[in-house]
């Protein structure tokens, strides 16, 4: 705690002393709101160890399969994990420690004026690709137009924004944004990966593909078997390891990743000694899984840490695309026979929390709290945007009697589906003017899933529903959700703590028909819409919340998922010879990255 508290002292101190930037000079670093924290002469980010040792391996597992190396295509949500970062680098990266700012890495500097107009990027000399070819503006440019015609759909949507670009010489490219409206742009922009002008085929891009590619950053993939398993080498001759923004990360010579189709397998290489680090998902698990030798005997550890920033949405999302569920009386009506308050004593222990707010546990979060004035003028062109008892803070998912029978539960939501037309007829519920049931599937892609969703169908039973659940393979389950076929599918909603272009991908009207949106719910909302506007126009913290928190009132009175519940901390256990430094980053999220970029071995 100590040093989170120091760490924070000198960024507050690093902000308050740096002098306001002057317009259009070229900077090492930018920030949404206000200026970045660190300094232009910073030598490594906070939560990382410029000392830390190189060598040894990491050994990591993941859930399912893989049938693709390519993360950028509409195909993408099936590729393997650990390239990004390890293998493919963005013009600037991230410093988790602040909301969301952005310092050089491929990119050595970056131009802006007032109005976020135009953004120049000045690349770093130095910057090559694994196979060392230098890297210009004109790889730039290739990905740029390669991303915004067959990329995935956040990379067209913000791309297509940008209505002019220049490449006056091999390490300047300047991006005209004139007209566009969104403050956010140019660090989008700015986080695109560059990709290989003379390695990359245009026609093939599209194409799951298993071929090993040529990237920018500190690994490049030594061994592959497709669908099982990658084998990450550090590159020794990794161009940006003395830049700050990278020193002290990326610190193992290999990481092997393998894929396992099942949860209790995954789980058993962990205890086995197989895998080195483990993050649980698992409540059950967490509570009384890991007392096993290896444990007891101090060869593996099991750690809760407290996470930073809002936690986010995980739910199920109904796909409004569906007739069934375009009524929001239906919906709302539907997710108050989730019972959590039965699963949580039951089944977790305990140790979950409902979640209320797409941000909750953040300053962004409108639960508990009534709209301020500021908020109530970005709704008030749009006066059924947001439920009466939302805009004052009163709302909160239903709280049942924890028997898992709740008959009052059943009969609120039974009652507004008599408002939307339906009732129970011999047995089922039906739509009173057709006399059609109400039946629908409920698609999922793990056994977690499935329990849960059998257990909210249980519930549904209840009231004269008939929900199917039916669990399919991690490739069909991905291709069915960029393909919007499902009537109802678990969804998660990562917040970070300056949400920005992703809410178009989420929630904008334009990405609710395009294939591989994470617009899961389909909503088309023209108040949903001018909310995001208004978010990515914001020019101060105040103006930016007021807009989050409005948005925030808008999707719960959608109601377009059921909310599920939350942890506050990161649970994950690991190998005794693996290290890591004291300082946390405050808005990572996983809050060690997926291949524990800042750890480091212990052991060759």
């Amino acid at each position: 705690m100590r040093a989170v508290l120091i760490r924070s002292c000198l960024c507050a101190a690093a902000l308050a002393l740096a002098a306001p930037a002057p317009a259009d000079e070229a900077r090492h670093g930018i920030a949404m709101h206000g200026e970045p924290a660190l300094p232009a002469d910073f030598t490594h980010l906070p939560y990382a160890n410029p000392g830390a040792p190189k060598g040894g391996r990491l050994r990591i597992g993941f859930p399912g399969a893989f049938d693709g190396l390519n993360p950028f295509n509409v195909k993408s949500g099936s590729t393997a994990q650990g390239l990004a970062g390890n293998v493919f680098q963005t013009l600037m990266t991230r410093n988790s420690d602040e909301p969301f700012s952005l310092y050089g890495l491929v990119a050595q500097s970056i131009e802006t004026d007032d109005a976020r107009s135009y953004v120049i990027f000045r690349l770093d000399p130095r910057a090559r690709f694994s196979d060392g070819g230098l890297i210009t503006s004109a790889d730039v440019r290739f990905t740029f137009n390669l991303l915004k015609t067959k990329g995935r759909p956040q990379y067209r949507a913000v791309y297509d924004l940008v209505t002019g670009l220049e490449t006056p010489d091999a390490r300047t490219i300047r991006f005209d944004l004139a007209g566009a409206g969104d403050r956010e742009l140019p660090m989008i922009l700015a986080l695109m990966p560059v990709l290989s002008s003379r390695t990359v085929n245009p026609d093939a891009f599209a194409d799951s593909a298993m071929a090993i590619p040529t990237g920018s950053g500190p690994y490049t993939i030594a061994a592959l078997e497709p669908g099982q398993s990658l084998l990450l080498k550090r590159d020794k001759d990794y161009w940006a390891k003395d830049l700050p923004s990278q020193r002290g990360l990326y610190n193992f010579d290999e990481i092997k990743i393998e894929y396992y189709r099942d949860a209790n397998a995954l789980f058993e290489a962990f205890k086995a000694g197989t895998l080195d680090y483990r993050e649980e998902t698992n409540p059950l698990r967490w509570r009384s899984g890991y007392d096993f030798p290896a444990i007891r005997d101090g060869r593996m550890r099991a750690e809760s840490t407290a996470m930073g920033g809002p936690r986010g949405m995980q739910g199920l999302a109904f796909n409004t695309r569906r007739a069934l569920f375009q009524d929001a009386r239906v919906r709302e009506a539907l997710a108050m026979v989730f019972d959590f308050e039965w699963m949580n004593a039951n089944i977790f222990g305990g140790l979950y929390r409902r979640t209320r707010s797409f941000f909750d546990e953040s300053e962004l979060a409108s639960a508990g709290r009534p709209a301020e004035a500021a908020e109530r003028a970005l709704l008030a062109p749009w006066p059924d945007a947001a439920r009466a008892d939302i805009l004052e803070g009163r709302w909160s998912p239903p709280v049942s009697d924890g028997s898992g029978r709740d008959r009052a539960m059943s009969r609120s939501a039974l009652a507004l589906l008599r408002q939307a037309g339906y009732a129970i007829r011999e047995g089922r519920l039906r739509n009173t003017a057709t006399g059609a049931p109400v039946s629908f599937e409920i698609m999922t892609g793990n056994r977690a899933e499935e329990r849960l969703a059998a257990h909210f169908a249980g519930g549904l039973a209840r009231i004269g529903v008939e929900a199917r659940v039916r669990m399919v393979d991690e490739v069909q389950y991905q291709r069915r959700r960029q393909k919007f076929d499902f009537d109802m599918t678990p969804g998660l909603w990562l917040a970070s703590a300056s949400p920005g272009n992703e809410q178009r991908t989420r929630w904008g009207s334009a990405s609710a028909g395009q294939e591989a949106s994470f617009n899961l719910a389909g909503a088309r909302s023209p108040a949903i819409d001018a909310l995001i506007e208004a978010i990515l126009s914001a020019r101060g913290r105040e103006d930016f919340t007021a807009a989050v928190r409005a948005l925030d009132r808008a999707l719960l009175s959608g109601f377009y998922i059921v909310p599920l519940f939350h942890s506050s901390e990161q649970w994950h256990a690991s190998s005794a010879r693996l290290a890591r430094p004291v300082p946390i980053a405050r808005y990572a999220s996983p809050v060690y990255g997926a291949t524990l970029e800042t750890w480091w071995s212990l052991s060759p």
